[in-house]
């Protein structure tokens, strides 16, 4: 079943290149949504995939900025399939 991931990372996340590597990641495994920046330092992901898949992406994030996240706050709700591809907004 496919679901949908909205979250939330903290730490020193912008400036490190983590936006680009979350898209290659995303696209990488088939999963649409998006990555922005925001101005209070943190990042903000919504993303759509199957749950094994989101699960395995959240674990690929973690494994290549484990020392750059200090926490993250995930929500999961049932996918509304409002994606296409995954993209980076400005």
């Amino acid at each position: 079943m496919k679901k949908h991931i909205h979250a939330y990372f903290i730490g020193r996340v912008q400036g490190v290149g983590f936006r680009y590597t979350v898209r290659d990641i995303a696209t990488d495994l088939g999963i649409a949504g998006w990555v922005r920046n925001l101005s209070d330092g943190r990042v903000e992901m919504e993303a759509e995939a199957e749950e094994d898949i989101l699960r395995e992406f959240l674990a690929k994030i973690d494994r290549y900025f484990s020392g750059y996240i200090r926490d993250t706050n995930i929500e999961w709700s049932d996918s509304v399939g409002q994606y296409h591809n995954f993209r980076i907004l400005f």
